[in-house]
Parts: structure tokens; sequence; C-alpha cells
């Protein structure tokens, strides 16, 4: 067993870059606090499902095309800075509305479980630096001749370390207690997240 030796450093690097803050935290924190549970989780799953895309992409050499060309990869940042600046636009411009608690109960019935996961797919594929990072630990980290069954273990394992850490997030801050302190002071949260997110945009495509 030991030539899967490599799959435990990988999985460190995983761990460490995946609890580092961006914009797939800053979204699954502020639904957490906003939205159902099963909103939160769905989010969470998208993103997992993200991050394994990656994962296939740079096993299959997406990594290398962005270095070959340039230019696809200068394509991929504008395009997730626009999405960026959208999810953004939409959180300001509802900042100002008030909710209640029982809003929020009304928002459990009426939110898709599977619009969420997609929702939080977008989210993760919108930044390509996920992608780089992948490729980077891929080529840094990977076994010139790797064992069988490798790409699905490193698919399984960019999708466990995901998923644990943003359901982690979810379920500590969609408490009843998280949820009064965001309701109370959701203008001025939503504000911050809106701002944060058109800047981590506006960074995204502008930074070559």
């Amino acid at each position: 067993m030991h030539e899967y030796s490599f799959l435990l450093t990988i999985a460190i690097v995983f761990i460490f870059g995946t609890i580092s803050p961006g914009p797939s935290f800053i979204l699954v924190a502020k639904t957490a606090v906003s939205k159902p549970i099963n909103e939160g989780i769905g989010i969470a799953l998208g993103l997992s499902l993200g991050a394994v895309f990656f994962t296939l992409l740079a096993i299959f050499g997406l990594y290398t095309l962005f270095q070959a060309a340039p230019f696809f990869y200068g394509l991929f940042k504008v395009l997730g800075g626009i999405y960026l600046l959208y999810l953004a636009y939409k959180i300001l411009k509802h900042s100002s509305e008030t909710l209640s608690t029982e809003e929020v109960k009304i928002q459990t019935k009426s939110k898709s479980f599977f619009k969420a996961i997609g929702f939080g797919f977008l989210t993760q594929i919108s930044n390509p630096k996920t992608a780089i990072i992948i490729g980077s630990i891929f080529a840094a980290l990977l076994p010139q001749e790797l064992p069988a069954y490798s790409e699905v273990l490193l698919c399984l394992l960019a999708f466990i370390v995901d998923f644990a850490w943003y359901s982690c997030v979810v379920f500590l801050l969609s408490t009843n207690k998280s949820q009064k302190i965001y309701l109370r002071f959701k203008k001025y949260i939503d504000r911050v997240v809106g701002t944060i997110l058109a800047g981590l945009g506006i960074k995204l495509a502008i930074d070559f």
C-alpha cells in the first residue's frame, strides 16, 4: 500500500487549500446563516462536485493547457470574475430587505435542493485559480507512474475534503442563534459580503 502514500500528502495540502477563505467559503457561510439547512448542504455538495470537476480536468491536462495557452486561462478568469460580480450584485440589491425568522422558515419550502447544488457547482468552477492550485499540487506531488485507480481515489479525496469542511461550516452556522444574529445585522453583513465578492470578481478578471 506504500505506493498510495502520496495521497496522504495531497490530502493535507487539499485541506489547507479548502479551508482558506475565498468566494466559496463566503457564500457557504452566508447561506448557512440566512437560508434553510438543506440549501446550505446543497451548496456544499455543489462545491464538492466542482472540486471533483477541477480534479478531473487537472488529471487530463487543463493545467498543461493553461500553461501552453495563457489566453484560455485569461478568458476563464474574466468569465469567472463576471460571475462573481453577478453574485455580488444580487446580494447587494437585496441587502436592505428585512427578513424575520418566520420568513426564513417559509423559504425552506420554496428552495430547490438541486438548484442549490447547481449554484454551488457554478460558484466553485467560476474560480479558475482552483484549477491552477489543484494542477500545481498534482504536478508537484503525483508520482511519475500512478498506481491503479489513482484517478478515482483523487476524485474521492477532493470530494470528501470539500464536503466535510463545508458541511461543518453549514451545521455550525445554521443554528437558531446564528440565524438570529444574521437577521439582526442582515443589511450590514450582506453589504460586506457583496463588496468582498465584487472585489474578488474584479481582482480575478483583471489580475493577469
